[in-house]
């Protein structure tokens, strides 16, 4: 899996990139598909702002946004909404198959 940290309108410390690809390892954890990783780094109006895009197989594409007081805390906040979003797509696809040949025979 491929972990991308880019900074837009700063200069990225060492110590924050290290936070960004720690955490975001976890991800892969969750989904088994993921492909890459790219998180933005931004400063808007004196406010940082993280952008995390997952991309997965099948073309499947997780994005959050989030904008507070402290990256680090932008970090953890944008990481819960994309494993949210992944854990509702894995339930989603769960829905969809049928029930597994175990349960079909033990309701016969």
């Amino acid at each position: 899996m491929n972990i991308i940290v880019n900074a837009r309108h700063m200069d990225a410390t060492d110590p924050i990139k290290d936070y960004v690809q720690a955490k975001v390892a976890k991800l892969e954890r969750l989904y088994d598909n993921m492909q890459s990783i790219e998180v933005i780094l931004d400063i808007e109006a004196e406010q940082p702002k993280v952008e995390i895009i997952a991309t997965a197989r099948r073309k499947n594409t997780f994005v959050a946004t989030h904008r507070g007081e402290d990256m680090y805390a932008c970090v953890d906040q944008c990481l819960d909404k994309v494993s949210q979003q992944v854990r509702r797509h894995k339930d989603r696809v769960r829905d969809r198959q049928g029930p597994s040949h175990e349960q079909s025979l033990a309701q016969e």
